[in-house]
Formats: structure tokens, C-alpha cells, sequence
């Protein structure tokens, strides 16, 4: 079965000097919800309220309340980065990790 058009997907990253690390949270209909890590593991949580405190204690940020002054503090601007993409999970297993380059 295949909810994902009636689930709402959030995108979360931490930075760890120029790399970007991505995770997707998805809120399903039921109010339970999952995170997609950046090593390709579903992790499964009761609701979306305990999963955002996982991520917050690992130390990322949702992407969509940060404003280019939170991204230049983490050495990034919003115009450079996006959320990964891809058809699948399994494909987008391998761009939730993001090398920013070297910065001068």
C-alpha cells in the first residue's frame, strides 16, 4: 500500500562543517509518523511530536523555518541548497548526505 499522497513530508538537515545532512519526516494521516535517515533507515515513531524531539536532540532543524540568517550561521545560504530529490527512497538514500565544497 502506498499512502505517500496523503502523508506530509518535512525536510530536516544538520551541519557538520560543509556537509549537509538531510532527513525526512513524514506525518502519516494516522498521526503516526517516520523519519527517513541519511543512512537509509525508516524509523518509526507514535507521533509527529516525538519524532520532531528526536531530530531536535540530534541536532538538526527543520529546513522550512530557517531564514538565510540561521543558514549563514551554519555555513550555507538557502539560495545554494535544496531538499534531496529522487524517485525513491532507495535512490534518495544516496543525496541525503550533501558536501558543500571548501569555503573560502
Amino acid at each position: 500500500m502506498n499512502d505517500s499522497d496523503t502523508s506530509t513530508d518535512q525536510w530536516w538537515l544538520a551541519s557538520i562543517g560543509t556537509t549537509l545532512v538531510w532527513a525526512r519526516l513524514r506525518v502519516r494521516p494516522a498521526g503516526t509518523a517516520e523519519v527517513l535517515d541519511s543512512d537509509g533507515n525508516t524509523l518509526s515513531y507514535d507521533s509527529e511530536d516525538t519524532a520532531r524531539a528526536q531530530l531536535f536532540d540530534a541536532e538538526f532543524v527543520a529546513f522550512d523555518g530557517l531564514d538565510e540568517e540561521d543558514a549563514l550561521m551554519r555555513g550555507f545560504s538557502l539560495h545554494e541548497v535544496q531538499p534531496p530529490r529522487a524517485a525513491s527512497d532507495e535512490e534518495l538514500r544516496a543525496r541525503m548526505v550533501q558536501s558543500l565544497g571548501a569555503r573560502a
